[in-house]
């Protein structure tokens, strides 16, 4: 990616150093590594995959790792962990200034779809942290929050990406990034709070319907994408393979199939390879916003 001369978000907590109880979430990309490890061992992880062990905590800004600050006192940074804390920046500062853009033209045409685009705050991590949803260990990946609308990411799973998904590169790691943006984008659109109402109501219908969820955030993932490379330029030859790459890695049947030998399609709740890599594709080339309503479509033609 072509990210030289590309603004750093402000948005950005960096509460590398601290220190939490290790308590799994649901919620995000990495789930499913953790889920898949859980599969291998011989456990159940659909608790996991379905967002348990939730609680209230706090999760304020300011101090040390308060937005736009450093690490916890005393923690020292490798080089490596500062660039990619930049690289993280740098990214959300793309999303930024894209929905920036998209959501005034947006809401003339989707009244459920606010005027102002409210950015959400990224919280770089190790090893566990505190968020408004609860406590989560680094294995459960990058997720996001919608009790306090922030994106949690410890960037050691980049390296998870690369060495156990085969999924490498700096578009990769990108396209996670836009995908956990994506939920926050599905929060200030209210789709969030749908899919929650019916996991509530209807809790047969919860895996269908986070799927469904999974997948406007893949194409919000590519619609983000879409604009960043018509405002900016960023894509590099190879990058767009990247990321497709990595969202067919991260199928339900694909992680099923390597952990398990089979795919089991009623336990599927992010979508499968091949309807991910649609969704994100979808995005990059369309780049409308308003032809993502994953919730609008049968659920075989997904």
């Amino acid at each position: 990616m072509r990210l030289a001369g590309r603004r750093s978000s402000t948005n950005v907590e960096d509460r590398r150093g601290q220190r939490g109880a290790p308590i799994a979430i649901g919620g995000g990309i990495g789930t499913l590594v953790l889920a898949l490890i859980v599969y291998m061992l011989g456990g159940n992880p659909a608790p996991l995959i379905q967002g348990g062990g939730q609680v209230a905590g706090p999760g304020g800004p300011g101090g040390p790792g308060g937005p736009g600050g450093g690490p916890a006192a005393g923690v020292a940074m490798t080089p490596e962990q500062e660039a990619r804390k930049e690289f993280c920046s740098k990214v959300l500062g793309l999303s930024e200034d894209v929905w920036t853009e998209l959501f005034p033209a947006w809401s003339q045409v989707d009244p459920d779809v606010p005027s102002q685009y409210r950015p959400p705050t990224m919280v770089l991590f190790q090893e566990r942290v505190q968020s408004g949803c609860g406590v989560a260990s680094a294995a459960s990946g990058p997720f996001y929050c919608p009790a306090d609308q922030k994106v949690y990411l410890d960037t050691q799973f980049f390296d998870v990406m690369e060495r156990r998904l085969n999924a490498p590169g700096d578009f990769a790691q990108a396209y996670v990034i836009a995908h956990e943006v994506g939920h926050h984008v599905q929060k200030l659109l209210r789709a969030t709070d749908l899919v929650d109402q019916v996991r509530r109501q209807q809790p047969n219908l919860a895996n269908q319907y986070s799927v469904r969820l999974e997948l406007q955030a893949d194409f919000y993932a590519g619609v983000m994408f879409h604009h960043s490379e018509r405002k900016f330029r960023i894509i590099e030859d190879g990058d767009i393979e990247e990321g497709l790459n990595a969202a067919s890695r991260i199928g339900d049947d694909t992680l099923q199939k390597q952990s398990q030998g089979y795919a089991n399609q009623e336990s599927f709740t992010h979508g499968t390879s091949a309807q991910r890599v649609r969704w994100f594709r979808k995005g990059l080339q369309s780049g409308d916003p308003t032809q993502g309503n994953t919730f609008n479509i049968a659920y075989e033609r997904l």
